[in-house]
Parts: C-alpha cells; structure tokens; sequence
C-alpha cells in the first residue's frame, strides 16, 4: 500500500508542470476570454457587464465579415498552390538526383527564417517602382504590376509569397510520404507495362492520402492565422481587401481596446476554424 501511494506521489510530481501549464496557459485564457465576451473592457478601466450586446454587434459588424471572406479567398489559393508546389518538389527530390541534400535544406530555409524578415524582404520586392520583381517584368517587355495596392491582387501576392514561406515544411512531409511507399509496388507496376503518370496516379497519390490530408489540415490552421503578412506588407488594405479576420481581431483588441467584443471575435473565428475542419476531415475520409 506504502508503494503504491509512494508512486502516485511520484506521478503526480511528474505531471505537475503540464497541469500548471494546462491550467495557466490554457485552460484559464480560454475561461478569461469566455467570461470577456460578455463584458466592455478596455483594459484601463474596470469591466462593465453587457450581456449578448458583443454578440449583436458582431453578426452586425460588415467589416469583420469581410475579413473572413478575405481569409477565405487567401485559403482558396495558398491551399491548392502550396499543395501543388510542395508535392512537385518532394516526387522531384524523391528521384535520383546530385545534390539532394543540399536542395532538401534549400527548400526548408524559409521555414526557419524570421516570419517578419521574409515579409519584409517580399514586401521590397513587390515595391513597383523599386522592386526586383517588376524590374525583371519590364527588362522583358512587360509592364509593372501594382501587387500591394491594387485590392484585386494584393491578397495574390500574400498568397505567393506565404507558400514560398511555408512550402519547404510540407516538402518534408510528402517526402516522408513518399520514401513510406513500398517500392515492391513500383516494380510490379513495371512488370505490367505502366508508365510513369499511371505510377503516380494509382498507387502514390492513394499511398500518401493521409499525408495529403494531414498537409491540407496544416495549411487550413495556418491560413486561417494570417496575420504578419498583411499586418506589415499592407495593414490591411487597400480599401481592406487584404484584412484578415486575425488582423482584425487584432485591431479591436490592440489599437481600439475593445477587449470584450474581440474576444468575442475570437471565441467565433476559432469555432469557425473547428467547423472547417471538421468538414475537411469528413469529405477526405469518405473520399478515402
């Protein structure tokens, strides 16, 4: 009896800084932030109790519903670009070929570079007048491209230069992906005459479907957190098309001190998240 209760204490006090860490940084943010949406708080001042009233304001308020869209649009084009782009790379570096090393490390640079620095970089190159990109553009004859301040391709340009920040990352894991497919399949593939599209559609795409399904719920997470990119590449505009629902979020919390409503906003973005999600989850396995 003296053993067992001497191994419950011990387990205990093995456990005990992920419990105070699940207490402190979890579990008592997200009870803060639930409490918050039903109060007026600018943090100077003492809360004041407003019921449903953030609720209310914010199934009314346009703009965040426009910074949601916003998310939604950088979604539909960083996903299927990044997918595409790190797929390509991985089958490309999964072959025999010199330097694979130094490729593979070349890819994941960007991953571990600052998130700040690497948009700051794009955004110098996305400059119209400066800009290396558009200075390529015009010594072949073509005219410059507004890529920040024109609302109908700023998010474009998010979306380009946030999958060459991330695509490294997802590289790695479809060239886990791939190098887990048994090469005995290959070979009868072979034997059978099929060429090299047939290969890779019947038996690499469906041998790495849960990594694809893992490198698509990754990408929807972090899309959704869209935020350094436009916070300091445009600040959300022009005329708000590059607003994203964390950017906002951010603005009524940091800049306006309206504490409560974007913990409102969040408690909301995050169930938004869940449910896209969810639904991803759902239509891939049944896919499967």
């Amino acid at each position: 009896m003296e053993k067992s209760s001497k191994k419950s204490i011990i387990s205990y006090f093995l456990v005990s800084p992920y419990l105070l860490h699940l207490i402190l940084f979890i579990s008592f943010p997200v009870i803060f932030s639930v409490v918050l949406t039903f109060h007026k708080w600018n943090i100077l001042s003492e809360m004041q109790y407003v019921g449903f009233d953030n609720y209310i304001r914010l199934f009314q308020d346009r703009l965040f519903w426009k910074a949601l869209v916003n998310t939604l649009t950088f979604l539909i084009i960083h996903i299927p670009l990044q997918l595409i782009i790190a797929l390509l790379l991985a089958y490309f570096l999964d072959q025999k070929i010199l330097f694979k090393g130094f490729f593979r490390a070349t890819f994941f640079l960007p991953v571990v570079i600052s998130g700040v620095v690497v948009t700051m970089v794009w955004q110098q190159l996305y400059m119209v007048d400066s800009g290396l990109i558009n200075k390529l553009l015009v010594s072949i004859g073509l005219g410059k491209v507004e890529w920040l301040t024109n609302k109908n391709i700023a998010m474009i340009s998010i979306a380009i230069m946030a999958t060459w920040k991330n695509v490294g990352l997802y590289v790695i894991l479809f060239l886990v992906g791939l190098q887990s497919v048994p090469r005995r399949y290959y070979e009868a593939a072979d034997v059978e005459g099929a060429n090299q599209w047939q290969k890779f559609r019947y038996i690499t795409l469906p041998a790495i479907n849960p990594t694809i399904f893992m490198v698509i719920i990754l990408s929807t997470i972090g899309g959704f957190n869209l935020f350094i990119e436009p916070y300091i590449m445009t600040g959300g505009g022009p005329l708000n098309s590059t607003l994203s629902a964390m950017l906002y979020i951010y603005k009524q919390a940091f800049e306006y001190y309206h504490m409560g409503y974007s913990a409102t906003l969040g408690i909301l973005f995050a169930f938004i998240i869940m449910m896209v999600v969810a639904v991803q989850k759902y239509t891939i396995e049944k896919d499967e």
